[in-house]
């Protein structure tokens, strides 16, 4: 549930002020909260003078881009220099120096941060948690209405304040449609990390546990339109898709993730993802299936909700 369900996809919407450059030439490295050498990421803390001058946090995400198949020849050729570094039989490995123009790192900025978006990329214990009906009804559903989680740029992309241009689809029906957007993780040079969000236009429904039989038509045309559009758009078949929920989600406004299936996409494990399909198919077994069955979730260490489990005994 990441830092408390500030939605995840806002962490790149955030900078000094509607159309100013970041003053990334200023930080002041604080400390590297994270550093991941999967997803080929550093997470770092760093500071910058305020308005009145005042240190100000922000969270920075630098990211190796992907290779793209037209540059490596380049990358290839024009590198400024090779240093071989080990040499066993027919395997050799090297440090290779890539010209300025293929050296792309993708930076993030989340200012100003506060404590919470620390937490949130500060390397952290996990506990997994199993969560019955009853601990949803009095443990989790009371802490998410005691929290306020605002999802006001939910409300932005659907009523086109925002985004309108990176809209790949709308369903305006206001309770069965639904908008499709790329997630901010995907730059849409290419198709291997392929990423896109579906955002059901209705309001009123927060995550999976709300899920009954009666939203099995919204649930169908975000999957039946859903991979038509991509189809349309960028040429990947429905085949080739992962179409999924979180649980627990990031924010509470129902939505479901269209990846590439060959991407390792974060949130994409067994413990939080519930495949779309399988979703439909439990729901046309029992109308209530998501609210009889227990789920299970991860939370790392710092998570209040996880301290509401701790405290009822339930950890």
């Amino acid at each position: 549930m990441a830092d408390g369900p500030a939605p995840k996809r806002r962490r790149e919407e955030a900078a000094a002020g509607p159309g100013a450059p970041f003053p990334l030439g200023s930080v002041r490295l604080r400390r590297v909260l994270r550093d991941s050498a999967r997803e080929k990421a550093a997470f770092v803390h760093g500071q910058v003078p305020g308005p009145a001058g005042q240190p100000e946090d922000a969270v920075l995400i630098l990211e190796r881009t992907p290779f793209r198949e037209e540059e490596i020849e380049e990358l290839l050729r024009a590198h400024s220099k090779l240093e071989l570094q080990t040499r066993n039989d027919i395997y050799s490995t090297y440090r290779l120096y890539p010209p300025p123009e293929l050296s792309e790192i993708k930076a993030t900025v989340v200012y100003p941060a506060t404590e919470k978006h620390l937490q949130k990329y500060l390397h952290q214990e996990v506990h997994l948690i199993r969560e019955t009906w009853e601990d949803y009804k009095n443990i989790t559903l009371p802490f998410i209405q005691s929290q306020s989680f605002s999802i006001q740029w939910v409300y932005n992309i659907l009523e086109k304040k925002a985004e309108a241009d990176r809209i790949i689809h709308e369903n305006p029906d206001p309770c069965n449609g639904f908008v499709l957007v790329p997630d901010f993780k995907w730059n849409q040079n290419q198709l291997e990390d392929l990423y896109l969000i579906a955002l059901i236009q209705r309001r009123d429904v927060k995550s999976l546990r709300d899920l009954t039989a009666e939203h099995l038509p919204l649930l169908r045309n975000i999957l039946q339109e859903g991979k038509e559009a991509i189809r349309k758009r960028f040429g990947v078949p429905g085949s080739q898709l992962r179409i999924y929920l979180h649980y627990q989600p990031s924010y509470y406004h129902l939505h479901v993730h269209f990846t590439a299936l060959g991407y390792d996409a974060p949130g994409s494990c067994a413990e939080r993802a519930h495949l779309l399909e399988d979703v439909l198919d439990n729901l046309l077994l029992d109308a209530g299936y998501y609210q009889k069955r227990a789920l299970t979730f991860a939370l790392r260490a710092d998570e209040p909700l996880l301290k509401k489990f701790q405290e009822v005994g339930r950890v």
